[in-house]
């Protein structure tokens, strides 16, 4: 059986920050693009749980202490959120903040949950998040939102194969 022919290939443009959304083309380096939504979000979050004395890892760990299957032991809170940090002791970092701070207690085999002090904050930072996400989302439909997702992985799964997701 013959295999189709691929699509020729577009040149791939210098990134044009300048451009209207209505000048935009396909020879645009998503790279670039990616790059300056991730940066822009982050920081949008990060400053403005810094304006509660929080921060974006503690936020990811009290939410994995309430939902996960099972109350987490500190290894595997590291495990899991490692790859989303900045560094490899960040998370076991953070733990110890929110130990320290009162809103986590380590259990029976060292088995984490959140404090009501840990969960009242994790509501707080929920409603935080949930306002930037709609400030972020601002004109974008959820049809729209899914289908940028599902180009953006379907773009790793090309360059890291069908496995990395």
């Amino acid at each position: 059986m013959e295999q189709p022919t691929p699509p020729p290939l577009t040149d791939q443009a210098p990134a044009d920050p300048a451009a209207t959304i209505d000048g935009m083309s396909a020879t645009q380096p998503i790279g670039y693009w990616s790059g300056l939504v991730h940066a822009a979000v982050t920081r949008r979050l990060r400053d403005a749980m810094a304006g509660i004395d929080v921060t974006q890892p503690q936020y990811w760990v009290l939410n994995r202490v309430r939902h996960g299957p099972a109350a987490p032991t500190r290894e595997e809170v590291a495990a899991q959120l490692t790859p989303l940090a900045d560094g490899p002791h960040d998370i076991a970092r953070v733990v110890d903040q929110l130990l320290h701070r009162g809103w986590l207690a380590a259990g029976d085999e060292g088995r984490l949950r959140l404090t009501d002090d840990g969960e009242a904050a994790r509501v707080r930072l929920r409603e935080l998040v949930t306002g930037i996400r709609a400030e972020v989302h601002r004109g974008i439909g959820d049809e729209e939102y899914v289908a940028a997702l599902k180009v953006l992985r379907r773009m790793v799964a090309n360059i890291e194969g069908p496995g990395a997701l």
